[in-house]
């Protein structure tokens, strides 16, 4: 069965028609929209996060207050930039609002994406070892987190305090949530690596790739590619693929209003984005009826098991609720979608 969540950016600016005006603000109302969400039977709540821009940063905080206002949808990050991270604290973070949410955290983890800073992840104190990348560094640091939620001993003990020399685990430990982290992968290449290391994938609106077909084709080209390289490795558990779609069904005025002339977001583009070649998937803005045939012939909707549909988060919790409401009525349904009315299912790879 197809799940749908949300993905926020979690942009904040004071500009006329901005309803999220400060960071408080885009705080609040992140917990109030998962709210909404939840209510409406939408699966997930997910987050981007980014340095040094106005936009959420650190999600934990945020990750925490919403697993405990809520009971059944999933909460989680797309992408954590893992080259900011600490990974032990990280794991301790995480780990602690898994067990306040009840096992409800995805955590979506990569090595990051276009930022404002120039090497923003050295002024939080991090350096690639020398003859290594930033990508490097992020894997590295993805390894250790995940080992460390796994209850790995990752620091030589104290005896005098500890009675034995068994290296110690990071505390507290979450149970499963070692099989709910996804990677975040732009191309085919990144898709078969996260296959290799057991990640859930997590494909976003672009690919830093473009081979010339549809952006969709080349999407489910890197999911088919994943899921054949999952088997070949050999885990047991069946993984989970997201991909990200900007979805608006035109219902009302006020939707003609702010969208009615997105048609030409209708079509993949392709340009530049860290020095090379990406594609990028098109929008989807009109009729519902329309939209629902158009998903149905998007290649990757089909292939994944999640889809993230973005929402414009600076028009207030109640438009993007409305949103929301508008695709779970008119558009998801034909996908194979149905309500969330109990939360993730025992067993799955959740």
């Amino acid at each position: 069965m197809k799940r749908i969540g949300f993905l926020s950016f979690g942009h904040y600016q004071a500009i006329p028609g901005s309803r999220t005006r400060t960071a408080s603000d885009v705080l609040l109302q992140s917990i109030e929209l998962a709210e909404a969400a939840e209510e409406i039977g939408i699966d997930g709540a997910y987050f981007r996060v980014h340095h040094f821009a106005q936009q959420l940063a650190s999600p934990f905080p945020l990750l925490a207050a919403i697993g405990a206002r809520t009971s059944r949808i999933e909460i989680g990050t797309g992408v954590i930039d893992m080259r900011y991270e600490n990974a032990l604290y990280m794991a301790e973070e995480a780990a602690a609002a898994d067990l306040i949410s009840g096992g409800r955290l995805q955590l979506g983890v990569s090595r990051g994406s276009p930022e404002p800073a120039l090497n923003g992840a050295r002024s939080f104190g991090y350096v690639p070892a020398e003859g290594s990348t930033d990508a490097d560094l992020a894997r590295t640091k993805t390894e250790l987190f995940r080992a460390a939620i796994s209850g790995a001993g990752v620091t030589e003990p104290n005896p005098q305090m500890t009675g034995n020399y068994e290296p110690l685990a990071i505390q507290p430990q979450s149970p499963g949530l070692a099989d709910r982290i996804w990677w975040g992968a732009g191309s085919r290449a990144t898709g078969r690596w996260a296959a290799e290391q057991g990640m859930n994938l997590m494909s976003s609106t672009l690919l830093t790739e473009d081979t010339g077909v549809p952006f969709d084709e080349l999407q489910a080209e890197q999911i088919a590619l994943y899921r054949a390289a999952w088997a070949e490795a050999g885990w047991e558990r069946t993984p989970r693929v997201s991909i990200s779609r900007s979805v608006i069904p035109i219902t009302t005025d006020e939707d003609r209003a702010y969208f009615g002339g997105r048609g030409g977001e209708s079509h993949d583009q392709v340009g530049y984005i860290d020095g090379g070649i990406a594609r990028f998937g098109k929008s989807y803005t009109g009729e519902p009826d329309v939209l629902a045939a158009e998903l149905a012939a998007d290649a990757a909707v089909q292939a994944a098991d999640t889809v993230l549909l973005t929402v414009p988060n600076q028009l207030g919790v109640a438009y993007c609720a409305h949103i929301l409401e508008s695709i779970a009525k008119h558009v998801a349904p034909s996908l194979g979608w149905k309500p969330n009315t109990e939360g993730p299912v025992e067993g799955d790879a959740i």
